[in-house]
């Protein structure tokens, strides 16, 4: 059995050279753990799973906008999101040979146990209880350390200001919030999209695709009014998305030392109160749902709830998303947070800028308002020549603020001087009310582009009996939807006439946006055998009974079997074939 596994992995590692799906970045001078080239029939792939994602999450929802962002941050927005001094992971090095490793990572293949989220005190305790050693060279680890995974730049040469590359496309979002909530006429709930390639620099990435130091994300930020969540996510459940069911792993039995998976529907995780805000239980139950159209089986496809140490320091509750390989296991392939206003409470802390929404009141309501105003000339006879400085930090103290301590203490304490009633002008009138600012909670779904990508592809590849490998891949996200073969190709006049013949299906199908592969190399075995390895889902032949009555061969990859038609009809056919006709129907 493993040796059928690691068989599979090593074919699919082949494969993604030969046949233009990925290799190890600067081969020639001996590659670079963490980054991955991807090749022609790769690209495609990845950008049909892009567009499966655009489709599923950010158009057909109706919620939601895409932007971009620059990859290079400023260190001020990375400090104001506390990647700066959370974003670690622990490190351990050999005495011995120097290499570095991921501490948590040695000491669960070692132990088998979890061990993420464990302080340096506690995973040292391991190292030192179960004598864990270097993998490479057996020479003993040093204590762990926290190593910060931000890629270091500047903007600017010369001594220009320190930025980093992003670790993630969220904070775009967040800062550009305001921009994209006027754009959207200033109404919740609203989603912000962003795909886009982000870097982390990983300690030991040593699981190919799985682990990279520059990669793709697909990020959406939902922002949401908290009093309204329930009531808002109802309105915009469908029957589809309420009835979705997901494998889930509780930390609550986590807890208990029960890693059990249970079934709920998404409507169930909000009635049972699994998920913080029903709005997780929405995304999620779209997320499966685009996991399956991907082809990947729901019973291979679950959702694990972190634990209070293994959340982000964003986080109120934590879902990551995995998949079951046979080569890793669990992987995780999507994240979904509950960040609350952190975010952008932080941003609004760091730039003074207002990322408030205005909640309208269904009603204007009549409300008494206290005003208070600092007197500078009362203030002065106290603190004299600091009166600049204590002005400026009263500035910065709310109104309601000072009024809590004046009415508690009789003074606000500024700089060790005690300021009294006089030094504040104080009044009170009714207005009229028409709503107030928020700062909206935020829900997170993070997918990973190449860890999807990777399990898509071991999940299609299957090995026909007689050794041929085929790469299963749905139609949707094959690298092309059909291809055009000539049965032969020479001199002869006939033969001459079935590769004008194909050359002339193959232009009508890309005119007519199917995108097709022509390929008359070698004999038809073996084309059929490279459109397999490249997942085509289709393959028209034109041979010789083309030429006597326009038929031509359909093929199809999974089963071998093929169908005759006639050339006209190949459009329509190969239309219902890939689903891409939508009836427009409307009912009233």
């Amino acid at each position: 059995m493993v040796n059928k596994q690691v068989d599979k992995y090593q074919i699919l590692l082949d494969l993604g050279k030969r046949r233009g799906l990925f290799w190890l970045s600067y081969e020639i001078y001996g590659g670079v753990a963490g980054f991955y080239d991807f090749g022609p029939n790769g690209v495609l792939i990845k950008r049909n799973i892009i567009n499966e994602w655009l489709n599923n999450l950010v158009y057909n929802t109706g919620l939601v906008l895409e932007i971009e962002t620059p990859i290079i941050t400023p260190r001020i927005v990375l400090k104001a999101s506390g990647h700066e001094d959370h974003f670690t992971d622990p490190i351990t090095e050999c005495t011995r040979c120097g290499r570095v490793f991921r501490a948590d990572h040695l000491i669960e293949e070692a132990l088998g146990i979890r061990a993420e989220g464990l302080s340096m005190d506690e995973l040292w305790k391991l190292i030192k209880e179960h004598n864990i050693r270097c993998p490479e060279c057996g020479g003993e680890l040093t204590k762990p350390k926290p190593a910060l995974l931000l890629f270091k730049t500047e903007i600017g040469p010369y001594k220009g200001s320190p930025a980093y590359l992003r670790p993630e496309t969220a904070q775009g979002m967040f800062v550009s919030f305001k921009h994209v909530l006027n754009i959207a006429r200033n109404k919740l709930p609203l989603g912000i999209a962003q795909i886009g390639r982000v870097g982390r620099n990983e300690i030991s990435p040593r699981q190919g695709l799985l682990r990279l130091r520059e990669f793709t994300i697909m990020e959406l930020e939902f922002f949401f009014d908290p009093e309204k969540a329930f009531e808002e996510t109802m309105k915009y459940m469908t029957d589809e998305i309420r009835n979705e069911k997901l494998n889930i792993i509780t930390a609550e039995d986590k807890l208990r030392g029960e890693e059990k998976t249970r079934k709920y529907t998404a409507i169930e995780l909000i009635e049972n109160k699994i998920v913080k805000n029903p709005w997780m239980a929405y995304w999620m139950a779209l997320g499966n749902i685009f996991l399956r159209k991907l082809g990947i089986s729901s019973e291979k496809i679950r959702f694990d709830e972190k634990l209070p140490e293994e959340k982000a320091h964003y986080s109120e509750q934590t879902f990551d998303q995995e998949v079951y390989t046979e080569k890793y296991g669990w992987i995780e392939v999507a994240g979904y947070s509950y960040r609350t206003t952190y975010d952008l409470s932080r941003h609004i802390k760091y730039s003074k800028a207002d990322l408030t929404y205005f909640k309208k009141y269904d009603k204007p309501i009549k409300k008494k308002i206290v005003k208070i105003v600092p007197n500078p000339k009362k203030i002065r006879e106290i603190v004299g020549k600091d009166i600049g400085t204590v002005m400026k930090k009263l500035n910065e103290i709310p109104a309601e603020k000072i009024l809590e301590e004046l009415n508690k203490n009789n003074y606000v304490e500024i700089s060790n001087y005690k300021l009294s009633r006089e030094c504040f002008i104080i009044s009170e009138k009714e207005e009229t009310i028409h709503g107030e600012k928020i700062i909206p909670h935020v829900v997170e779904p993070s997918f990973g582009l190449e860890r999807i990508f990777y399990v898509v592809l071991e999940n299609s590849i299957s090995i026909a009996r007689d050794g041929r490998i085929v790469l299963k891949l749905p139609p949707r996200i094959a690298p092309y939807k059909v291809a055009v073969f000539p049965l032969v190709t020479g001199n002869k006049p006939e033969h001459k006439k079935m590769v004008s013949i194909a050359r002339q299906v193959y232009r009508a199908l890309l005119e007519n946006n199917i995108l097709a592969y022509y390929d008359e190399e070698g004999s038809i075995g073996r084309r059929y055998a490279r459109a397999d390895e490249i997942g085509i889902p289709y393959a028209i032949t034109i041979d010789y009974q083309t030429l006597e009555d326009e038929t031509v061969t359909l093929r199809d990859r999974d089963s071998r079997e093929q169908i005759r038609l006639h050339i006209q009809e190949l459009h329509d056919k190969l239309i219902s074939l890939l689903g891409l006709k939508k009836e427009f129907n409307i009912e009233f």
